[in-house]
C-alpha cells in the first residue's frame, strides 16, 4: 500500500531524534543500545511472535534513574512515539531503519551494526520461540536472510562458516529489503502463531549450551 508522504504517520522529526540520541549517549554504558540499536530492538518487538509490553523492553533501553520528572516524561514520550511509529510506518510502506555512523580510514560511513544488534536483542526477548521456529521452519530463516547477512557482515552474529564481506551494492540491497523483510516476518507470525507447546517451552529452564548462535556485542557507534 503506497500512501502519499503527506499522509504518513507522525514519526519523530529530526530534532526529536537528536534529543533522544543525546540522552541515550549521555546515559549509555559499554554495550548499551544507542538510538540505532533501540530502533532495531523495537522493530523486532513490532514484528515478533508475542506482544512485548513497554515495561519489559524499557529495561533493555534505560539503565539510569532520570535526573528529574520532566526529563523522564520527555524521554518516555519520545520512546513511545518511536515505538508506535514502527508499525504505523510498516503499514504504509514508510519504514526506514535508523542507522549509525562509524569512523573508518576513508571517513564516516553509515552502519547497520547497531540496528542489527538491537534487532538481535529484540529476538532474545522471546528467544525460545524464535529459535524453535527457526530450527523447524526454513521459511522463517529465509525471510530473515537480509537481516542475517547484515548481522554476520557486521560481526553481530558469528556464522559457522566463513563468508565474504558484502560488497557495497550487496550491503545497500540488504538495507533496502529491510522494510519488506519486517512486513513478511510480521505476516509470518500472524499466520503461524506460537503453539501452546512453544509457549510452555518459554518458561522451561534452558540448558547452558543451547546452541544459540554466538554473538559479538557491538561497540560504541557514532551517529
Amino acid at each position: 500500500m503506497n500512501v502519499p508522504k503527506s499522509e504518513w504517520p507522525s514519526s519523530l522529526d529530526d530534532k526529536e531524534l537528536e534529543e533522544l540520541d543525546i540522552y541515550l549517549r549521555r546515559h549509555g554504558g559499554e554495550g548499551d543500545l544507542m538510538l540505532d540499536g533501540v530502533h532495531g530492538l523495537l522493530s523486532a518487538v513490532a514484528v515478533g511472535p508475542l506482544e512485548i509490553k513497554p515495561e519489559e523492553w524499557l529495561h533493555e533501553v534505560l539503565h539510569d534513574a532520570f535526573d528529574d520528572e520532566n526529563e523522564g516524561n520527555r524521554v518516555l514520550e519520545l520512546l513511545a512515539k518511536l515505538n508506535d511509529s514502527i508499525t504505523a510506518e510498516l503499514d504504509v510502506d514508510a519504514y526506514e531503519p535508523i542507522l549509525g555512523e562509524i569512523d573508518t580510514e576513508e571517513g564516516p560511513m553509515l552502519s547497520a551494526a547497531g540496528w542489527c544488534e538491537g534487532f538481535s536483542r529484540g529476538i532474545d526477548m522471546r528467544a525460545t520461540l524464535w529459535e524453535a521456529r527457526l530450527a523447524e521452519d526454513p521459511d522463517l530463516m529465509q525471510l530473515l536472510g537480509p537481516v542475517m547477512a547484515l548481522a554476520v557482515d557486521e560481526g553481530v552474529l558469528q556464522a559457522d562458516a566463513e563468508f565474504e564481506k558484502l560488497s557495497d551494492e550487496e550491503y545497500d540491497e540488504c538495507l533496502g529489503q529491510l522494510p519488506e523483510v519486517l512486513n513478511a516476518v510480521r505476516e509470518y507470525w500472524q499466520g503461524k502463531q506460537p503453539t501452546e507447546d512453544e509457549i510452555k517451552a518459554m518458561v522451561a529452564p534452558r540448558p547452558e549450551d543451547d546452541g544459540h548462535p554466538p554473538r559479538q556485542r557491538s561497540g560504541h557507534w557514532v551517529h
